[in-house]
């Protein structure tokens, strides 16, 4: 049963003789594993370590506690069952002369076409009670195992996309699209998408209670093994965040860290990925209280020692400077690399634009090179050099870089400068835009702002609008003209005549070249 009769009795009587709410945690053998003492209003659940979620739909322990004046569950107990996922929540009210007036009950609900995410059942005498909650807690989960149809053989991380900005409307639901297309690209499963748009941060949780539980409740009913938050996490609002929700949390600027690692495949690209994932767990790393120090505080405990934390730090830091110095050792090969082709006298063209923009499928279709292409953001992370062959028997050195994207990290961004640095030797930059792409302005400007940032924005340019197939050919062509551009499309190699025209014109302009 749910609770005993004299156990239901014995809390009321009590909690009406102290004027404070009384609670006890049962879990599902009957035993009552925690005793709570509120105040006249609420109760304050503790952490229930024992009683991980891990993989389970409920945490396995039900909480029943007295309201003083008889009245129905409050916001803070309905918030508490969808938190903390308890099998039941249930509150006995207290009549004035301390007997059980009438008790209310809640419980979670599987995944609906309404959308609930609980059921309120109605108030009942305490004295009528007749739920025998075993068996009605083991129907509930096996009803919310199969209300879930997934592939069960699919292993791939199943994430919620949160993103709670202070910004316009328009601007936060574009990076949320773009975020869609980094967990797509990250391999990951996206299960749904979660805005908020505050007053102002909450600085434990960054995003409101209510938002909060909605997240909760959305990830139990859909087998959630990922939160990924669009904006930049402090630690602390990721340890809080994973503990409320006991799921694995991270941010944008994770994401990206993790699918640079998945796809650098040279030297230098894994030296810069390791070294960026570093720094930025480095700025994340924080103690866990007393547990984390080699020595206790207080008599006996003072005096020299090392925490944890201090000799992690240390041991990062270590790490770092030995990338470091690794990284200035492959910048010394690139610096070689560099001055041969300076001295060969052949001219160096270098591609840049944002990501999946589609620079590797134009070097591959310049050069017949079999550069990896995919219609992925970040497919392409190692810098590729090629020689490409004009029509009047000149040759140029074409490089291709990787793409930019908003909100990179900062540490990423320091860490490929090294690689991003060889374009100054370049004698022109394609900047390459998707002018299929209904953001390509904005994405114009953030490569902008990054070539001006890294000391590149006095290096002549051509811009060049890619993938003129996908867009209406009159808005191409006054495009073109507006800014100055060409047109052409990576895939349709007939498009290419007029970049090439265009290129020999700019890197032999002492020749007067006409087009063909």
């Amino acid at each position: 049963m749910l609770i005993t009769p004299e156990l239901g009795r014995y809390l009321t009587e009590l909690s009406r003789d102290i004027g404070r709410q009384l609670g006890v945690i049962v879990n599902r053998q009957g035993f009552v594993v925690c005793a709570i003492v509120g105040d006249e209003k609420e109760i304050v659940i503790p952490v229930l370590s024992d009683y991980p979620l891990g993989r389970k739909r409920l945490r396995g322990v039900r909480c029943i506690h007295t309201h003083l004046k008889n009245e129905p569950l409050s916001q803070d107990d309905l918030t508490d069952l969808a938190l903390l996922r308890l099998d039941i929540m249930a509150a006995i009210g207290v009549l004035e002369d301390g007997l059980p007036g009438n008790i209310y009950m809640s419980h979670l609900l599987p995944l609906n076409p309404e959308g609930k995410t609980f059921e309120t059942d109605p108030p009942m005498p305490f004295h009528r009670l007749d739920v025998k909650a075993n068996e009605f807690i083991e129907a509930l989960e096996h009803e919310m195992g199969r209300a879930v149809v997934r592939d069960i053989k699919d292993k791939r991380e199943r994430a919620i996309l949160v993103s709670v900005s202070t910004k316009n409307r328009e601007g936060q639901l574009e990076s949320m699209e773009e975020l869609k297309e980094l967990a797509r690209s990250a391999d990951v499963v996206v299960l749904d998408a979660i805005i908020q748009r505050p007053k102002e941060f909450n600085p434990k949780y960054l995003m409101g209670s209510g938002k909060l539980k909605e997240l909760v409740i959305n990830a139990l009913q859909k087998e959630a093994s990922l939160i990924i938050f669009d904006q930049e996490l402090t630690s602390t609002q990721m340890r809080e965040i994973g503990e409320i929700t006991e799921l694995k949390v991270i941010d944008r600027a994770q994401l990206i860290l993790d699918i640079f690692a998945r796809r650098a495949h040279s030297r230098d690209g894994k030296v810069q990925v390791e070294l960026a994932q570093l720094k930025y767990r480095f700025s994340k790393l924080t103690g866990k209280g007393t547990a984390m120090s080699r020595l206790a505080g207080g008599i006996g405990g003072r005096g020299p020692g090392e925490t944890k934390l201090e000799v992690d730090r240390r041991r990062v830091q270590d790490k770092i400077s030995h990338l470091e110095k690794q990284l200035k050792h492959l910048s010394r090969g690139r610096l070689e690399r560099r001055r041969s082709r300076r001295e060969s006298g052949v001219p160096i063209i270098s591609v840049v634009g944002y990501t999946n923009a589609g620079k590797s499928t134009l070097l591959n279709a310049l050069t017949k090179s079999e550069t990896k292409v995919e219609n992925l953001l970040f497919a392409t992370l190692d810098t590729a050099s090629r020689r490409l062959r004009f029509p009047r028997e000149r040759d140029a050195v074409i490089t291709d870089t990787v793409g930019f994207i908003r909100h990179l990290p900062e540490d990423l961004l320091k860490a490929f400068k090294a690689t991003l640095e060889e374009m100054q030797d370049a004698d022109l930059l394609i900047h390459l835009v998707d002018v299929s792409n209904p953001n390509f302005e904005k994405q114009m400007k953030i490569v902008e702002d990054v070539l001006s940032e890294i000391g590149l924005d006095a290096i002549e340019r051509l811009l060049v609008f890619n993938k003129e197939d996908m867009a209406d050919p009159d808005i191409v062509k006054n495009l073109c003209r507006r800014h100055n551009a060409i047109s052409i499309s990576a895939i349709h190699t007939g498009t290419l005549g007029k970049l090439l025209n265009v290129l020999e014109k700019k890197l032999w302009p002492e020749e007067r070249l006409e087009l063909s």
